[in-house]
């Protein structure tokens, strides 16, 4: 092993200084991930961020311009697709239509002179739940039943690690949402790597330990579901996970506690949620974390007034009824409308345009970021 091939301890799968450049562009920039044995990972961003040429490199599907793409320590980079222990499930399936779904599954069995494939394939069918169904053709199935079919015919196949290119796209959000759970489900019994590429915020959130958001081609931040959404590293970061309310403050101390001037209010943020400790800077908060009142109420939920940030002089602009919750646009006095989300539980009156109203929150569920990023970075367009 040369000196640049380090895998990280415990990592399975490793990738150093991964570059893939077409022509003057630039898809993949020097990438430096680890992926461990066993996980779930996630590659999210939106199209053109660089995942799915990413995922292509590591099946061998696309030649890296440099880096290397480490598994168990051996740089795989240049082997051909099929000398690699990967297997990937496309969101199109891929399924042979002539072929019945047990001989869909048992085909790379077949191909590698594998005799008595009967107990391995019923073995993957059970697995996902279509044993009923071996005599079936892909036409007969629905959507979700094909998708199950195509990742028993991967699995089948004992990979080192299962790649997932938008596997779920093509179904809808009810099927989608059925699957997520159906996936999780199997890769903990499996115990195989997963790395899924995906757009979807939700999807990636539901089912991934490590989830690594992409954007241009790098990644932005790299954690579990829970640290990105409540902790972000960047406005990207921020909005692409769903939405945020970043307003602009300026650092007055550091210490413990940041204490910000938030447009004449002073906010106390904890330092470890805090990105920069001085200068201008965005202060974060999610839509769900903000209480509302009426105009000179106190906030009603613990610990948001004692030690939380309540911003005066709100006017609601626009309300929306969204089922479970209804969104608020609170127009503040300095012209920026900010996202409130409340919970449908009957606890509190509504609100209608026009009213004036206070919005509050608690300084642990605030976060810091540097006010030189874009503000609207990430956002859907």
């Amino acid at each position: 092993m040369t000196e640049t091939q380090t895998p990280a301890a415990g990592a399975q799968l490793s990738l150093r200084a991964l570059t893939k450049r077409f022509e003057k562009f630039v898809a993949v920039d020097a990438l430096d991930l680890d992926v461990g044995a066993g996980q779930f990972f996630a590659l999210l961003g939106p199209s053109g961020c660089g995942k799915t040429t990413t995922l292509r490199m590591i099946a061998g599907l696309e030649e890296p311009t440099s880096g290397q793409i480490l598994l168990g320590g051996d740089d795989i980079a240049r082997l051909k697709p099929y000398k690699r222990p990967v297997n990937t499930v496309f969101q199109n399936y891929a399924l042979f239509p002539h072929l019945n779904i047990f001989e869909n599954v048992a085909f790379g069995l077949r191909r590698r002179r594998i005799g008595n494939v009967k107990p391995k394939v019923d073995e993957m069918l059970e697995l996902v739940q279509l044993g009923a169904m071996a005599t079936r053709k892909p036409s007969q199935l629905s959507g979700g039943q094909q998708q199950r079919v195509a990742l028993a015919r991967a699995l089948i196949n004992q990979p080192r690690i299962l790649l997932l290119d938008e596997p779920l796209g093509a179904l809808d959000l009810k099927l989608r949402r059925q699957m997520q759970l159906e996936l999780k489900r199997i890769q903990t019994e499996v115990g195989i790597t997963f790395i899924h590429v995906t757009h979807d915020q939700e999807e990636a959130m539901t089912m991934a330990d490590t989830i690594a958001v992409m954007n241009n081609g790098v990644v932005e931040q790299l954690g579990g579901p829970t640290e990105l959404y409540d902790n972000p590293a960047t406005t990207f970061v921020s909005n692409f996970l769903g939405q945020s309310n970043l307003i602009r403050g300026t650092v007055k101390t550091a210490g413990a506690d940041v204490v910000v001037d938030v447009h004449g209010t002073t906010a106390a943020v904890p330092a470890d949620r805090a990105r920069v400790t001085s200068g201008d800077v965005w202060v974060g908060v999610r839509p769900e974390k903000v209480e509302l009142t009426a105009a000179g109420q106190a906030a009603g939920a613990p610990g948001t007034t004692q030690t939380g940030t309540t911003l005066a002089g709100g006017v609601v602009a626009e309300v929306a009824f969204i089922g479970v919750s209804t969104q608020y646009l609170v127009e503040m006095p300095w012209g920026q409308q900010l996202t409130v989300f409340v919970q449908n539980n009957g606890a509190r009156d509504d609100f209608r345009p026009g009213d004036p109203v206070d919005v509050h929150w608690r300084g642990e569920h605030t976060f810091l970021l540097d006010a030189a990023q874009d503000a609207h970075a990430g956002e859907e367009e």
